[in-house]
């Protein structure tokens, strides 16, 4: 795991402090982490949602998101800086939808994200590489949240 160097402006502009996941992102080790952590507290209180709505939430986030990755990482002057998580938060989200009830399905949401946004496997690391600027900060994570949600779902089916 690599040291965070975390821009100062992270706690004095609210554009750049909600890119890193309203702080989660300048954890010193593990921002990916710990942004991916921010994200259960949104998730609960979105899981009881209508699908349709939490599905709507979860596009409109990734909007702003992409929007907000793309501002930050240009005012900061770094691609995809690893405290920008708010793709770790909307991956989660992404992860979580129609999950079954349960603190299990939590945590073993959480690993699976983890899991797929770390390995990358095609085509994660495809549009991590060939895609700049926010939209590509934030595909790669949905990329591989898609991973995990199928995983989530085949798994919650045994």
């Amino acid at each position: 795991m690599k040291s965070n160097n975390v821009p100062a402006s992270v706690w004095r502009n609210p554009v750049h402090f909600a890119a890193f996941g309203f702080g989660a992102g300048a954890a010193k080790y593990a921002p990916g982490t710990f942004g991916t952590l921010a994200a259960v507290p949104l998730y609960l209180v979105m899981r009881d949602m209508a699908i349709g709505w939490y599905l709507m939430m979860t596009v409109l986030l990734f909007m702003l998101g992409v929007w907000l990755c793309e501002r930050t990482s240009r005012d900061i002057g770094v691609h995809d800086h690893s405290g920008i998580v708010w793709d770790e938060i909307v991956g989660y989200l992404v992860t979580m939808a129609a999950a079954p009830s349960g603190w299990e399905w939590v945590v073993l949401g959480f690993l699976l994200f983890r899991l797929f946004d770390i390995w990358k496997p095609w085509p994660v690391k495809w549009c991590d590489r060939k895609i700049h600027g926010g939209l590509g900060i934030m595909l790669d994570d949905v990329v591989a949240a898609l991973y995990a949600w199928l995983s989530l779902q085949l798994i919650s089916l045994f």
